[in-house]
């Protein structure tokens, strides 16, 4: 039996660490870059250059600027921390008996992930009015956000927390126009709220819109 060569494992596990690296940087260069001087304006050269990396590999790894795009969103919308923020929502609807609960927690992940995707998403809006490839991720993008707030409103119903009179697909389409880009323009880059305000006022609002009103609150309306 030929012997096993441990440095050639260590070898390949550090070339994979140092492969993730490289996209990271170049991923964070891109997002910078777009943000600053806009998607047009931004080159691949310039991408290349202050990620330290030759344009050749931006270009094998995805593509070209609508690629870029495409891996800024995806990081931005996995959140802060090792675990992405789409499976802490889904732990969360499973361990939390709460609606309350399970929407607020919403709310706070809206509020971490808000900062990181929303501008992205803004560029790619401004970006589609010329661009073919934007206009096709910004409608990529608008269908995948109303699917996944369409999932956890039907994981709502299921269990019996939605209101009598709201569909599962209303449902949807309400969390999805409260999680919209054009929600956090208003009220965090236009109006100045902190990430937290904004995720605690998309919390309760969801929470009136969508949930049965309590009893003791019903019975006081007139």
């Amino acid at each position: 039996m030929a012997p096993v060569n441990p440095k050639r494992r260590y070898d390949s596990s550090r070339r994979a660490a140092q492969a993730r690296q490289t996209r990271a940087a170049i991923v964070e260069a891109a997002r910078q870059l777009f943000l600053r001087d806009g998607y047009a304006a931004t080159t691949i050269v310039a991408v290349a250059a202050d990620a330290d990396v030759s344009v050749e590999t931006i270009y094998k790894a995805f593509g070209g600027k609508p690629g870029l795009v495409r891996a800024i969103c995806a990081a931005a919308l996995a959140g802060e921390g090792p675990v992405p923020a789409e499976t802490r929502s889904d732990d969360l609807q499973v361990r939390e008996p709460d609606p309350k609960e399970i929407i607020r927690g919403w709310g706070r992940l809206t509020a971490e992930i808000g900062p990181r995707i929303s501008p992205v998403l803004l560029l790619v809006r401004s970006a589609a009015a010329a661009d073919p490839d934007m206009a096709g991720l910004r409608a990529e993008m608008d269908a995948a956000r109303l699917s996944r707030m369409t999932r956890n409103a039907r994981t709502l119903g299921a269990a019996g927390h939605l209101r009598q009179d709201v569909t599962v697909e209303q449902a949807g389409e309400v969390m999805w126009t409260y999680s919209s880009p054009e929600l956090y323009e208003l009220l965090v880059l236009r109006r100045g709220w902190p990430a937290d305000r904004y995720g605690s006022f998309i919390a309760e609002a969801m929470i009136a819109a969508l949930l049965p009103v309590p009893l003791q609150n019903s019975a006081q309306v007139v």
